[in-house]
């Protein structure tokens, strides 16, 4: 294999001392804020800001009206229209989570149970919040429609603990999803 030496341009005494690239910038940033103080700064009229730039004075204006179709918030459970549990624990979501933030501890439904046609349904059921990345592939993995991404940004705690969000937590937040289910269908 050949070695190739290459040589680095000569640059001229007025490139070597960066003064043109400060200036440029410098020139760049100031006429940006005279935009912003006459409010004509790029989405401030979309994002109803404060008139300087499009800074948002949150939380008195919050950006709930202004997400888009596709954001991905924070995942949480979801039951049927009769509030029955749409996970059967296959653990698919735990499995594919990249930060490992997802943990599901399945039990067997016993044959007593009304809903028995279910293998399993989870026994525990828990999100670290802190370690998720919203990044939706538990979403998109689930076979039953059991878990969807909220458009929710605003998830805060004071512990670590208060940020892993336990099956009640999830059900509580999740809400009802209207729709079919496989685990329900007759024809499964």
């Amino acid at each position: 294999m050949a070695v190739i030496k290459l040589q680095r341009p000569k640059l001229a005494a007025s490139e070597r001392i960066y003064l043109g690239a400060l200036f440029k910038g410098l020139f760049l940033t100031l006429r940006h804020a005279v935009n912003a103080l006459r409010g004509k700064s790029p989405g401030a009229k979309s994002l109803e800001s404060s008139g300087l730039g499009v800074t948002m004075q949150y939380p008195e204006q919050k950006w709930d009206d202004h997400l888009p179709d596709h954001y991905r918030g924070a995942p949480a459970l979801v039951t049927d229209e009769q509030d029955r549990e749409r996970c059967v624990a296959c653990q698919l979501c735990e499995f594919i989570c990249p930060p490992r933030a997802i943990r599901i501890v399945p039990e067997e439904i016993s044959d007593d149970d009304p809903w028995a046609k279910v293998e399993k349904r989870p026994k525990e059921f828990d999100i670290d919040m802190i370690r998720c990345i919203y990044c939706g592939m538990c979403e998109e993995v689930c076979p039953e429609q059991a878990i969807f991404l909220r458009k929710d940004y605003t998830i805060t705690g004071f512990s670590r603990d208060s940020m892993v969000h336990d099956k009640k937590r999830l059900y509580e937040i999740g809400g009802k999803r209207i729709g079919l289910v496989n685990k329900w269908n007759e024809l499964k």
